[in-house]
């Protein structure tokens, strides 16, 4: 497949030499508590309403020329021929030549919706077949999710994965515990330390639990040795690979895999596949998101799929400048090459999204963490800022404190919820104030302060996200705006966010190292590993 990208890489603009002037003449002085002061509008020309999620921009460092020439870059760099080629199906993943297809995952089957109807017609015919196979795929899984939620002997369902296959199901099965099935206990395992598997499978019974093995190669070596480890602990316990046995094999694991063979050869009868146009850290709408299905159910997983698709399409048909994913992107790469701030702290202020910061460092740093562009050329600007973060009012109390008065400045990205969840609902007021207060601190400060213990400088920035209820389509919206954010910043980078070249080097050099840990040898070995080695041998 050739591809030919239709971008410019962002520092080859334009609008990237008139952006460095206007950032030394006005941007790098810039006074929020001035621009609110000037401007009564504010609020309304800086926040937005988008599928599911509203956004307010205002208490960021930005004003109407800056938005004006980030969105000439945005036009400058090719992004919406880009975003046109990925939903094309064209293979923008140059360096495995690959389409980019997740997006289709959540699209409704043709003839679903008129409006359905008439956007499959207008697409290739590869595309067409695709969505139909992903639909079969999608009834397969739901149907067999449903088969495990009536299934009264099932009570515990252990998702054993890594990277995408883990940390987006985990996050969206904890997001969404209030519609969890009330006789299903979800459990994620990932760590290859043993620590992690062994204090789960003490807590439970082989006959009533279910092992879910997720990786689509079936050769993942984490997964893998944590899937023998419990594939042995089920035999020791009386579990048997006879299919006619009391406790047979077969029944108590599934794999989501495109690797029959291997699937078989472990002894696994039940399997769900994918498809290579789905990378790991998109694929949770695919056969992966099972663990989500059995939790919630079809109806709901169905609205998740749903919200994501809303916001693809606010993607694909917004213009730039009221497209709240280019939006959200052209502030990255503002503070990011501009301004110099090196990490953005996230903030949910739910405790359902507690593992959002967790899943957005795998979007973001994997995805956008490159320091070469889509042809390997060096590149001479910063990329993907480190994402780390913690649930409101927990991160209040370990490191707010240096975001308000530390050296660095530290864009902070709140999310609140207008409706509070099932429990305690009376404390939802106060928690949705701590997080207005902590955005309003972060502006204002307190400059006059005469105690330098007690001043702080303010006019740190802030975006602020704001979801009707915590549901699943809110969360497929806020998901896929993610994913499509991170897109965005990559297509302005010019680089490939679809590869992970660097996850593969660690993992190589470990598999040449773990038989020396049994031997001893240390030949060819650097002296601190050599040294290191000796020290951590059996």
């Amino acid at each position: 497949m050739n591809f030919d990208d239709p971008r410019t890489r962002c520092d080859h603009t334009t609008a990237w030499q008139r952006l460095r002037a206007h950032y030394e003449s006005a941007g790098r002085s810039f006074d929020l508590r001035a621009a609110f002061a000037q401007d009564a509008q504010r609020f309304e020309r800086f926040s937005q309403d988008a599928p599911h999620v509203f956004a307010d921009l205002s208490k960021n460092l930005i004003d109407a020329p800056t938005e004006a020439l980030l969105l000439q870059l945005a036009r400058e760099c090719g992004v919406v021929a880009y975003r046109d080629a990925m939903f094309e199906g064209r293979p923008i993943n140059n360096t495995e030549q690959r389409a980019v297809m997740h997006w289709l995952l959540r699209k409704p089957a043709p003839g679903h919706t008129g409006q359905a109807r008439v956007a499959i017609d207008t697409v290739a015919p590869e595309i067409a077949s695709a969505l139909h196979d992903v639909h079969a795929t999608l009834e397969d899984m739901l149907a067999l999710a449903e088969r495990v939620r009536t299934d009264d002997g099932i009570t515990d369902i252990v998702n054993i994965g890594i990277g995408g296959s883990d940390l987006g199901p985990a996050m969206v099965v904890k997001a969404l515990d209030d519609l969890r099935h009330p006789g299903k206990r979800l459990h994620f395992i990932s760590n290859v330390d043993g620590m992690e598997l062994g204090s789960l499978l003490r807590q439970l019974r082989p006959e009533s639990t279910l092992f879910l093995i997720a990786s689509k190669t079936f050769t993942t070596a984490e997964t893998m040795s944590n899937a023998q480890a419990a594939r042995a602990w089920f035999l020791d316990q009386g579990g048997s690979e006879d299919a006619r046995a009391r406790l047979p094999l077969a029944r108590h694991f599934y794999a989501l895999t495109t690797n029959l063979e291997a699937a078989a050869q472990f002894g696994i009868t039940t399997t769900l596949g994918f498809w290579d146009w789905v990378g790991g850290r998109y694929s949770l709408w695919s056969a992966i998101g099972l663990p989500i299905a059995i939790a919630v159910g079809a109806p709901q997983f169905r609205a998740l799929l749903a919200g994501a698709h809303a916001m693809d399409e606010h993607f694909r048909t917004a213009p730039l400048e009221s497209n709240l994913p280019v939006r959200l992107a052209l502030l990255d790469l503002w503070y990011r090459n501009f301004h110099d701030f090196s990490s953005r702290s996230m903030a949910p202020y739910s405790h359902g999204l507690r593992r959002l910061p967790a899943y957005l460092q795998q979007l973001e740093m994997e995805s956008n963490g490159k320091g070469v562009d889509a042809h390997g050329q060096p590149l001479p600007y910063a990329t993907s800022p480190v994402v780390w973060g913690e649930p409101g009012t927990n991160g209040q109390h370990a490191f707010f404190q240096m975001i308000h008065q530390g050296p660095d400045t530290v864009p902070v990205e709140f999310i609140a919820l207008r409706e509070p969840g099932r429990d305690l609902p009376d404390q939802h007021p106060r928690l949705v104030a701590n997080a207005l207060a902590q955005a309003r601190a972060l502006m204002m400060g307190r400059p006059e302060e005469a105690d330098g213990h007690r001043r702080f400088s303010g006019n740190r920035p802030s975006t602020f996200l704001v979801l009707e209820r915590l549901d699943p389509a809110s969360l497929g919206a806020l998901i896929a705006l993610y994913e499509h954010r991170v897109f965005t910043s990559g297509a302005l980078w010019g680089i490939n966010s679809f590869d992970q070249w660097g996850v593969e080097l660690g993992k190589g050099i470990a598999k040449d190292l773990e038989p020396r840990l049994a031997t001893g040898d240390v030949q060819g070995l650097d002296p601190s590993s050599a040294g290191l080695l000796r020290r951590l041998a059996a």
